[in-house]
């Protein structure tokens, strides 16, 4: 398992802490987190990029939806590899499947719903880096490769932890378009 000490000595080298170097990081490596009903894997972080970008890879859950937030320091690109989304930015909203990509610029307030049955899973890339260590201090080491639990979210500490790292909560979570299928 690469852990971010890893990460960032790959990156920097022992000797020369200035230097560029490549990032290689291999399927199923990275450092994986539970946070919210995501299982997220942190591929690159500012730590790793020299404050160029973070990158995480996410397995979220049906239904699944963050607080609508807003990001003061940092742009947010998402790519979908799977499933489907709603992704709220201000007051425009698009639809996004395998294939899409959605860019949600800093101070503007969005978020997103996964609408599919299955989870969704996607890269999300964090422009600069840093605003990925909140997933990593609100949340908690992911205990196996699957989904964490489904438990209500502790919105103090995540409303903290967020000011912390120049995000705000700003609202609830959006809602799916349609509802789930049943059996």
């Amino acid at each position: 398992m690469l852990d971010e000490r890893t990460m960032t000595e790959r990156v920097t080298g022992a000797a020369d802490v200035g230097a560029a170097r490549m990032i290689a990081v291999a399927p199923g490596e990275g450092t994986p987190v539970w946070f919210l009903q995501n299982r997220m894997v942190l591929k690159a972080t500012a730590e790793s990029t020299r404050g160029a970008f973070g990158l995480v890879e996410s397995l979220i859950a049906p239904g699944a939806a963050p607080p609508l937030h807003v990001h003061y320091e940092e742009d947010e690109a998402f790519y979908v590899l799977e499933g489907e989304l709603t992704f709220r930015c201000g007051d425009e909203t698009a639809r996004a499947t395998r294939g899409s990509f959605v860019f949600l610029p800093r101070g503007v307030p969005h978020g997103f719903v996964v609408e599919s049955d299955t989870p969704v899973r996607m890269l999300t890339l964090l422009v600069p880096g840093g605003g990925e260590r909140i997933f990593v201090e609100a949340g908690r080491p992911a205990e196996h490769e699957g989904l964490p639990p489904v438990t209500p979210p502790d919105i103090p500490h995540l409303t903290r932890v967020a000011q912390k790292y120049g995000n705000a909560i700003v609202g609830p979570p959006m809602r799916r378009a349609t509802p789930p299928a049943t059996t």
